[in-house]
């Protein structure tokens, strides 16, 4: 999830305060900012533009065009809505930040513009982060008190129709609380309900790197053995099969990067259903890096275990998943779907854009992989999610000690919040993943000092974050 807040935050910004006044200076810092967000509020793409091409920098090296800075901002407002400014902090060089809330999903972020000192002043770039609520809970809540106050912020949610999907809070695997909201097909107006599919992302990861650590407690892998163990010269560089290991892969290191490049979206996406069809387009790929020096997400790593797996194992990737994985687990709804079957109660995704003066979709029907694969792009359902946290932490998958390897960050190289497939979180310990995509969002949080999960699923853009947000502040409140 922190990959995918910092990814949305260089591309957003929010709407403007009840605060401030009808018309706003644009000769000043602060003025600059309040004018941005008033013409987001409006929703309005040639108001958007005017500002845009009046207020920012329009030249220079990797500057984005007006026409996609506008696209960028319509989509913040689309899923933000009216935003209050709360607080301006004062401008530390060319930076200026403002503590910010969303009125569709009540999340508190940190705006900031980064500035060209001109004259006249420009704005440079705009960020959008996590920020601690000012109305955040300090008391001491029970555990009743936590679930009837997300129930009621999830229900708040779908009344503004900002959040469609499932969710479910347990302890020790039994519910605390759960429940559907929106439309799994807004065609044929089919609801969503708890046994209602959705799209991983990329938590798929997750399964992918037990599978590996099976293999390890196996003795059939090492985690320093390198790709050229098990793939045979001319797969990929001679590099990156020589300095590139199984630990690298799991831990985001490896210096790979994506394979969702400008070539794979030329092509039909009939093309890829197996591991084998993806990996002619990393063939030629890369390193970034030296392996083991710095971090960088890479869907193409944990796409190469996927081939490592399978080498290792004997089996098909997906048929291992599900037979080491899903079945011992109990998880009866999950697995990388053929969208060009028929697949029973998948939900279709939505990504919202303004429309004139109401919320409208698009779906991703022809955005995303017709097959999932080890990076990412299956399916699950909230229980199954909580069934495979229960069975990760009963042993039943790896054992304890593999449990602690996988849920564990790893600074020897260079991953200070990523374990092996799993993010990390201190104070509380929290582990799990999360996956983002238009009309895609879900993650699985396992808090592994009280016993509590927390699995969202939606099939809007962005529609999980806030509630996951909201229980990691109520459930940190509990006595």
């Amino acid at each position: 999830m922190r990959l995918i807040a910092v990814t949305v935050c260089l591309l957003c910004t929010a709407p403007l305060s009840s605060l401030a006044p009808q018309r706003t200076s644009e000769t000043t810092a602060e003025g600059l900012m309040r004018g941005l967000v008033q013409s987001m509020n409006t929703t309005d793409s040639a108001a958007i533009a005017a500002f845009v091409k009046r207020n920012f920098v329009l030249q220079g090296p990797n500057v984005p065009s007006v026409e996609a800075r506008v696209d960028r901002l319509l989509g913040v407002a689309a899923s933000w809505g009216q935003v209050t400014i709360r607080t301006v902090e004062p401008r530390k060089g060319v930076e200026l930040a403002a503590i910010v809330q969303a009125g569709r999903t009540e999340s508190w972020r940190r705006l900031t513009i980064n500035l060209d000192s001109g004259p006249p002043l420009k704005i440079r770039s705009v960020g959008l982060m996590p920020a601690r609520a000012p109305d955040r809970q300090t008391g001491v809540l029970s555990e009743r008190q936590v679930v009837d106050s997300l129930r009621a912020y999830v229900e708040r949610l779908v009344s503004r129709d900002a959040f469609s999907g499932t969710v479910l809070l347990a302890k020790n695997g039994v519910p605390l609380y759960r429940g559907a909201f929106g439309d799994a097909n807004k065609d044929f107006g089919v609801k969503n309900t708890l046994d209602t599919k959705f799209n991983l992302g990329s938590m798929n990861k997750m399964f992918t790197a037990v599978a590996v650590m099976q293999l390890v407690e196996a003795g059939k892998l090492s985690l320093d053995d390198t790709l050229g163990k098990f793939m045979p010269a001319g797969s990929m560089r001679p590099d990156v099969l020589s300095k590139v290991r199984v630990k690298h892969l799991l831990s985001h290191t490896s210096g790979l990067g994506s394979y969702f490049t400008p070539d794979w979206d030329r092509q039909s996406r009939a093309l890829y259903r197996s591991v084998d069809d993806w990996m002619p387009l990393i063939k030629d790929e890369t390193l970034q890096f030296d392996p083991g020096t710095r971090w960088a997400y890479s869907n193409t790593g944990m796409l190469v275990l996927g081939k490592v797996i399978q080498s290792v194992s004997g089996m098909d990737y997906f048929d291992y998943v599900r037979q080491r994985i899903a079945k011992p687990a109990g998880m009866t709804s999950t697995d990388a779907y053929e969208l060009d079957r028929v697949n029973p109660r998948l939900a279709v995704g939505y990504d919202p854009v303004p429309g004139r003066g109401r919320m409208e979709y698009r779906n991703n029907l022809y955005m995303h992989v017709i097959r999932g694969g080890p990076a990412g792009g299956g399916y699950s359902t909230v229980e199954d999610l909580t069934r495979f946290a229960v069975a990760l932490e009963a042993g039943r998958l790896v054992s304890p000690a593999s449990v602690r390897l996988l849920t564990t960050a790893k600074p020897e190289v260079s991953s200070p919040t990523y374990g092996y497939g799993f993010i990390v979180d201190t104070n509380p310990r929290i582990v799990g993943h999360s996956g983002g995509f238009p009309g895609i969002n879900s993650q699985l949080d396992i808090y592994l000092d009280s016993d509590y999960t927390v699995a969202v699923m939606s099939n809007y853009s962005g529609g999980a974050q806030p509630i996951v947000e909201r229980s990691r502040m109520l459930l940190t409140t509990i006595k």
